[in-house]
């Protein structure tokens, strides 16, 4: 199922979209370009992998990590499908990052790989935004690169796990201005979900809608102001948002 949140007409919906229709909770359909879109749900800690595609560690001459290489992203980072994205000013580098996102349904702590799909409630599309400026010569980013406001577009739908038979065979693809620039496919993750959920889950308790954002495939390149980014991974739809230069 694919679950969602909208404003429309002053009045916030808890909706499904089913078979190309958005439905509110009363089953009334909406139009989809006329609503304000939200966040699906109101995530907790938010967690990040860096290099878990081999050819995105190649593509920035980075060598592959020997353990899931965490970080954060701050809650204030979160943006909803359609939001605008903000160019931070003086940056010269931000790239965009098409990710799959996992959402816990329950808590989770010392879980084993073999039980850890058990904790899933669902799915995700995430843009793990970040300015390469503010890298300097190591894989696990600074906060700064990564948790400027509004450099975590988030959505439109939180897809249940049981809409999603495997979720390391999809595809995954960005497009920025109608132009295809990235494309890669799950199956290529150097740490799979539960591998990484036992790694996280074995120091850290997480708890229901706790995000892990599980990389990014080769394929980044600059965004600028005035761009449109949309991310799309197979059976999740599409998130996209503009850029507009800081004020």
């Amino acid at each position: 199922m694919k679950l969602c949140r909208f404003l429309d007409k002053g009045r916030v919906h808890q909706g499904v979209y089913r078979e190309g229709v958005l439905l509110d909770e009363a089953g009334l359909p909406h139009d989809p370009e006329g609503v304000v879109w939200l966040l699906p749900f109101t995530p907790g800690k938010i967690l990040g992998l860096a290099l878990n595609y081999p050819d995105h560690a190649e593509e920035l001459g980075l060598s592959r990590p020997e353990e899931p290489a965490l970080f954060w992203k701050p809650n204030s980072a979160l943006l909803p499908h359609r939001g605008t994205v903000i160019y931070p000013r003086g940056v010269e580098f931000m790239h965009y990052e098409v990710e799959l996102a996992v959402v816990v349904g329950r808590p989770m702590r010392k879980v084993r790989a073999a039980q850890a799909m058990d904790y899933v409630l669902g799915y995700t599309i995430a843009n793990d935004l970040v300015v390469r400026d503010w890298v300097k010569n190591t894989f696990r980013p600074p906060i700064r690169a990564k948790g400027h406001d509004t450099f975590l577009p988030l959505g439109p739908f939180l897809v249940t796990r049981e809409e999603v038979p495997d979720p390391h065979d999809l595809w995954m693809r960005a497009y920025v201005n109608g132009e295809l620039r990235q494309e890669g496919h799950t199956s290529r993750m150097l740490f799979r979900i539960p591998e990484i959920l036992e790694f996280i889950s074995g120091f850290m308790t997480l708890e229901p809608f706790d995000v892990i954002l599980t990389g990014t495939p080769k394929g980044v390149s600059r965004v600028r102001p005035g761009d449109v980014m949309r991310l799309e991974i197979q059976g999740l739809g599409a998130l996209e948002n503009p850029i507009e230069e800081e004020a």
